[in-house]
């Protein structure tokens, strides 16, 4: 088979070569035990015990976009908006620092208020400042843009496709391009950016065909971080009344990544908690090797409402912490002291 020659070496091929109809029986399975453990094997066998915390400052809850599952889209009159000025955010990513986040996730709906010299500017006196790794999640920007934004000293960047089916795309996304979103992902992995993206798992009209050439699709671009989360509906959006999706799926389908992509970083989102509070600790135990603490400052968070009833948005960052520090400790998991870069260009683990 292609040269291999160890009975381990098979095994890796043959699950990280599952086909759509072999990811769909894996998603559909009636007792998921197996499923769970094996990606929680794999996830072991590449990153051990340690979990990669990252600090994530939510900088701005203004949008220019009119997703319909988004409660950020521009069309949402029922929300107070906010813009962090640069010192904010310097300053937010300073304590940061001090509580040993390694590296700083900055987000913000995409809002062009923040040009892309401001945008630089701000990641050159971060990276200045604090021995860390700065992640962008801004959306979509030109070619320029996002050469300029590494240039500045940006490690990565984070886009999500949301789902892989154009036509549901379309209509979720209005006046927003497949085609672009797909291009802008293909223009920061040429930048050498550390990329990540992902997908809503339970969106309305989504079936299991469709999840798994979502997943089919995250393994064709040959990323480096791969978000996932369920589906929530947002009162105040077109898909306000829609069943939300479900922590189970969620979980089968982070699972079946870790097993297909078996070396890159997955979060157990904040989403995943939203959903079931002890969703994230579930996460860790599926495959899961991160956590994206939020930093924001607490004036702000509940303003950030990309879905309802957010976890953790009354904690100060310390506390939240030594929370995550605790719910480590309980699964017998460390936190990392390195700043979580992509392992996909080391060579694999034997």
């Amino acid at each position: 088979m292609n040269g291999l020659k160890t009975v381990k070496e098979i095994y890796i091929f043959k699950m990280t070569n599952l086909n759509k109809k072999e990811i769909i029986k894996w998603l559909t399975t009636g007792d998921a035990s197996e499923l769970f453990a094996l990606a929680d094997t794999t996830r072991k066998k590449y990153f051990k015990d340690e979990v990669h915390i990252r600090g994530i400052i939510e900088f701005s809850n203004h949008c220019g976009k009119d997703c319909f599952y988004c409660g950020l889209r521009k069309g949402n009159r029922n929300i107070e908006r906010y813009r962090m000025s640069e010192d904010e955010i310097i300053d937010t990513a300073a304590k940061a620092g001090k509580l040993g986040y390694r590296t700083i996730l900055l987000q913000s709906g995409e809002d062009d208020s923040y040009d892309i010299i401001t945008l630089c500017n701000i990641i050159k006196r971060i990276k200045s400042s604090i021995d860390c790794a700065v992640t962008l999640s801004l959306g979509e920007k030109s070619f320029d843009g996002y050469k300029s934004l590494k240039s500045a000293g940006a490690d990565r960047y984070l886009l999500r496709f949301e789902t892989s089916n154009k036509e549901l795309f379309q209509k979720l996304k209005p006046d927003s391009s497949y085609e672009n979103r797909l291009n802008c992902i293909k223009n920061l992995k040429d930048l050498g950016f550390q990329v990540g993206s992902g997908f809503m798992v339970g969106l309305p009209g989504q079936t299991y065909e469709i999840l798994a050439d979502d997943i089919l699709l995250l393994r064709d671009l040959d990323l480096d971080m791969i978000g996932i989360g369920p589906f929530l509906a947002h009162h105040n959006t077109p898909l306000g009344g829609v069943v939300s999706g479900t922590l189970d799926l969620t979980l089968r389908t982070l699972a079946v990544i870790r097993i297909v992509m078996p070396d890159v970083h997955i979060p157990a989102t904040t989403a995943i908690g939203t959903v079931e509070k002890n969703g994230r600790e579930k996460a860790l135990q599926c495959g899961a090797n991160v956590i994206m603490p939020n930093v924001t400052p607490i004036k702000y968070r509940k303003h950030y409402e990309i879905y309802p009833n957010k976890i953790c948005i009354d904690e100060a960052s310390s506390d939240c912490r030594l929370c995550i520090e605790g719910m480590l400790k309980s699964l017998g998991r460390t936190i990392s002291a390195n700043r979580g870069d992509s392992i996909k260009r080391k060579p694999h683990i034997q």
